[in-house]
């Protein structure tokens, strides 16, 4: 059964939640008294669905239907998981969150988006305060994982139910049980904003000289070891301890004036916003939406090859999507083996488009040598059977490219097996986009001894596996675009 979420408040934030639970598979009930408030989501909308898929190597579930409602009542009243966002003004937020516990379920979580307001400050006369959490997220919603689940004075069954919504769809909650104002995360901000301000009111950098001195240098590390992970490293190999005694007499030096801060005058804000306008100016906010949006997606992606940082809540992730699908199915999974089985199924990462926009020719290689790895899997020949010394090596492989792969796209591999006997396996994948065929590999491969690197005959069960699989296929024939070869020109 799909499940709902309400979302009160449809800005650069809320909007954010909805395309995250949205895209998710979840239906989305949104409320914003906004006129403009459709046009706003939609455009968040159609950044997140050409971002967000990509990210994973297994398909997202069909994305759930978005409800614009009337009144607050109305939005929240099936709901789930319910994310206030509205301005940060705790008068109003008490306003909305009333409004809300009159109309909504006991047992739902109530999440506010306030990246200021402690969890006790907002649960001040509330009917039921412990249904109340700080759920602060970042933007992009849809992109980063991170959300600080300020939980003070929430119940037990508030506080799990929390961890399990936001963990299923992809994001990582941080549970801080002690409040302090602007939870963890938005404190470091504030602290790197602070000293940003005087250089530039003291003219000792530019904004575009702060901002290189961060994606240049530690904001590199920080994206993929945080703070503590990267000065234990900088201690060498006695570690933290060695990096404590070192650099911890610095912080006794003048270096800061974070206790301090710059009046916001006229002079400041017109220096700063001229020195952001030249920096920047070139690209419209939509260009720059976007720009941060690949590169994120490029960033994170990279972390998940290495299963590291953020990339390993994306590896977790794609394990969750993946349960209950033919994608972790052995051979005995398939229901219908007669039929070119299922081997990928997916979205077409950012990072896979070239330059005119489609998915470029190396990628389309990458795609199929996924799908034969998971045919591999298929049959037996699985990363534990490989680890014991054997494995396939491809001899030859032809691919068609038959209709453009567009950014975004979600496509399927189906592979038929045209020979697998002995040490030989023939396969033929076909490449579609709905019913749309996009292009075809043909891979032939050898079974190899790992330890002689020579041709070797497959375990019994591979063997076995194979034959099952001929048997099913026999009906199938052979592909028109199979034997296919670039011929010689007259």
């Amino acid at each position: 059964m799909t499940r709902t979420a309400a979302i009160i408040g449809g800005g650069v934030i809320g909007g954010g939640w909805a395309a995250r639970f949205l895209l998710n598979g979840w239906n989305v009930k949104m409320y914003d008294p906004n006129p403009e408030a459709e046009r706003i989501l939609g455009e968040v909308m159609a950044n997140a669905r050409r971002s967000l898929p990509g990210l994973m190597d297994v398909a997202m579930p069909p994305e759930g239907e978005l409800t614009f409602c009337a009144t607050v009542a109305e939005a929240v009243e099936e709901a789930e998981w319910i994310q206030e966002s509205v301005p940060e003004r705790l008068a109003l937020k008490h306003e909305v969150l009333a409004e809300i516990q009159t109309a909504c379920s006991l047992e739902a979580v109530i999440g506010s988006s306030t990246s200021g307001f402690k969890p006790s400050e907002l649960q001040e006369g509330a009917a039921r305060g412990g249904q109340i959490v700080v759920a602060h997220p970042f933007n992009p919603v849809y992109l980063l994982p991170l959300v600080e689940v300020v939980a003070t004075n929430a119940e037990p069954a508030v506080i799990e139910k929390s961890r399990d919504i936001l963990t299923g769809i992809g994001m990582y909650p941080l549970v801080l049980e002690k409040e302090i104002d602007a939870h963890v995360a938005d404190r470091f901000l504030e602290a790197v904003w602070r000293e940003a301000l005087w250089l530039v009111k003291d003219g000792i950098a530019t904004t575009e000289e702060i901002d290189n001195a961060i994606r240049y240098g530690f904001g590199i590390r920080w994206a993929q070891m945080g703070l503590f992970e990267t000065y234990r490293t900088a201690g060498g190999e006695a570690g933290m301890r060695h990096f404590l005694a070192q650099f911890g007499p610095a912080l006794k030096w003048p270096w800061t004036k974070l206790m301090d801060v710059p009046d916001f005058d006229d002079e400041l804000v017109e220096l700063i916003a001229g020195q952001s306008d030249a920096q920047s100016g070139h690209m419209t906010i939509a260009e720059l939406l976007r720009a941060r949006d690949d590169n994120l997606v490029s960033i994170l992606r990279a972390l998940k090859g290495r299963d590291f940082g953020a990339g390993a809540l994306l590896v977790a992730q794609d394990k969750r999507l993946a349960e209950g699908t033919l994608l972790g199915a052995g051979v005995d999974g398939f229901e219908d083996l007669s039929q070119p089985l299922l081997t990928l199924n997916r979205a077409v990462p950012i990072d896979w488009a070239d330059y005119n926009g489609h998915m470029t020719e190396f990628r389309y290689l990458e795609a199929f040598s996924l799908a034969t790895d998971r045919f591999m899997e298929i049959i037996g020949c699985t990363k534990d059977y490989i680890k014991a010394g054997a494995s396939y090596f491809t001899v030859e492989t032809h691919i068609r490219h038959v209709d453009e792969v567009l950014c975004g796209e979600v496509i399927e591999v189906r592979t038929q097996m045209l020979l697998g006997q002995g040490k030989k396996l023939q396969l033929y994948h076909e490449m579609y986009a709905g019913d749309r065929l996009l292009a075809t590999g043909e891979h032939f491969m050898l079974h190899v001894d790992l330890e002689s690197r020579r041709p070797s005959e497959p375990s019994e069960e591979i063997s076995a596996a194979m034959a099952q699989i001929t048997e099913a296929q026999a009906g199938l024939g052979y592909p028109e675009g199979a034997g296919r070869a670039i011929r010689k020109p007259a």
